[in-house]
């Protein structure tokens, strides 16, 4: 998306939610403040390579390097002790977030089979929404035949919007395929 592209688009999806929501002042229209992903690793105790393959793949999906998240605590049943790596995540703010917001509507949830639509009732109560995804090869950087093995993740993104209603009428403004 051009820069112009994108200063329309946000004229546009300003102005509806102006109208929608009647806000007086243009500074209370909502907006998308960060994109965070995450991938939770629970094999990662028994294989530490495991965590490099993720981070491999989260890079080229993400565009940036993510963080190895660690175990706070010592969990026995588990075999988990506290420092061990069981994660990562990366957090995208700017050109970024909204290049991977692009690809993710209009080129990653398509590709999923059976797709009718990402659920409503994802959000938090305070205008973020998550969604997870079950497999990482919907996302086009993924080659198919380079994975080790088919992992999930976490997608929430984060709104300055205070209810959940103003958020999902910001993301539905922007594309997001909710489910009637």
């Amino acid at each position: 998306m051009t820069p112009r592209m994108k200063e329309q688009y946000t004229k546009e999806i300003v102005a509806a939610l102006m109208k929608e929501f009647k806000y007086k002042n243009i500074m209370q229209v909502p907006k998308i403040s960060k994109i965070v992903l995450n991938i939770g690793l629970g094999e990662a105790v028994r294989d530490a390579k495991v965590i490099d393959a993720a981070t491999r793949d989260m890079t080229k999906i993400a565009g940036q390097k993510p963080i190895v998240t660690k175990a706070k605590k010592s969990i026995a049943t588990f075999k988990l002790r506290e420092g061990m790596p069981i994660g990562c995540a990366v957090t995208l703010r700017g050109n970024r977030m909204y290049e991977f917001y692009d690809r993710l509507v209009n080129f990653s949830l398509p590709r999923i089979r059976d797709f009718r639509g990402l659920s409503d009732k994802s959000f938090d109560g305070r205008g973020n929404y998550t969604t997870g995804i079950k497999e990482q090869i919907i996302f086009p950087e993924i080659e198919y035949d380079k994975i080790d093995k088919i992992r999930g993740m976490n997608i929430t993104v984060c709104t300055t919007a205070s209810t959940d209603e103003e958020a999902k009428a910001l993301l539905k403004h922007m594309g997001m395929p909710f489910r009637n």
